[in-house]
């Protein structure tokens, strides 16, 4: 009899533990134990935005870069030591991700009203959000409850994260390892309708004379790239609006005026020719794709209930 009575008390225990694992995000996780955490968050993301609008862009891309690498667990945000070896360093983000001082400025101005509370990836999903609301974009409800990672991936880092001269097929391949469809992965690419690039990303296809190019467009970014040197010189994605998180990324690509190699292709004769052409007719249907393809990549893989912790720096576990 005790036997008996034992395995039905280790199911449950199991369960118990299995439900809390698997809990699920909610828009209403903190609205009990930190109420005015997204409020206060807001205030951080705008004041940032105001003095840099480029800080946007930063923010968006960030949150991209740190759900791409085993999901939204703030893994991207933590810095190198002895024992941990950081994303920070690896090829698509060394020199070129920004941003984590932020995101620490947020969750100190949190911490300060719940410590312990609110995680350094929901922080960072909240800004990517307000950053896009800051410059134009669209807003959404952000689930939350995720809790951060004690380790950082920079191997996955490097096999996962796109690169400036994938191709199409390549760019399918890796978003739709992430549950991403075609249209998510458009969607999501227009969020360089706002940024700037380095010199070295796009010099190789500005100076091909391919056919892929407008020649005007190439002429034009030349002045401000040279065929040498300045490797780190900036350029805006979108000439035309820069500052604005709209569809005119869209209409540049039609004009194939995509300043990098992974732009160009999502309109060269592939499958997202249409869903391109659709975008650059109609903006609402675009920042309406994009808050939802947000809202899906923020369910990669995230760290519920009792995984993970919440981190009190988000550069270091605790």
């Amino acid at each position: 009899m005790a036997s008996r009575a034992f395995v039905p008390s280790v199911l449950l225990l199991l369960a118990f533990f299995s439900s809390t694992c698997t809990a699920q995000l909610s828009p209403s996780f903190y609205n009990t134990t930190c109420p005015n955490a997204l409020n206060t968050i807001r205030t951080t993301i705008r004041n940032s935005i105001s003095t840099e609008r480029r800080m946007a862009a930063s923010l968006i891309r960030l949150h991209f870069h740190d759900c791409f690498v085993k999901g939204c667990d703030g893994s991207i945000l933590l810095n190198e030591t002895p024992t941990l070896k950081s994303e920070k360093n690896t090829l698509a983000n060394k020199d070129s991700a920004r941003g984590y001082d932020v995101i620490e400025a947020a969750k100190s101005a949190v911490e300060k009203i719940c410590p312990g509370v609110v995680s350094c990836a929901d922080v960072l999903a909240v800004a990517a959000r307000d950053a896009s609301v800051a410059v134009g974009g669209p807003t959404w409800t952000v689930k939350l409850g995720r809790r951060d990672s004690t380790a950082a991936y920079p191997d996955i880092a490097n096999s996962d994260l796109p690169r400036f001269t994938d191709s199409l097929n390549t760019l399918v391949s890796r978003f739709g390892g992430k549950g991403l469809s075609e249209r998510d992965m458009v969607a999501l690419s227009g969020s360089h309708s706002i940024g700037q690039a380095q010199c070295f990303t796009f010099r190789g296809r500005i100076y091909n004379n391919g056919s892929d190019i407008d020649a005007g467009f190439a002429g034009t970014r030349k002045r401000g790239c040279l065929a040498t040197g300045d490797d780190s010189k900036l350029a805006p994605l979108d000439l035309v609006t820069p500052n604005q998180l709209d569809n005119n990324y869209f209409k540049n690509l039609l004009q194939k005026k995509g300043l990098l190699q992974s732009d160009q292709v999502l309109f060269s004769g592939g499958s997202t020719d249409s869903i391109v052409s659709g975008y650059s007719r109609n903006p609402s249907t675009f920042l309406a794709d994009f808050a939802s393809a947000m809202v899906k990549m923020g369910d990669i893989e995230p760290l519920t209930g009792s995984a993970g912790q919440i981190r009190k720096l988000c550069s270091a576990v605790n």
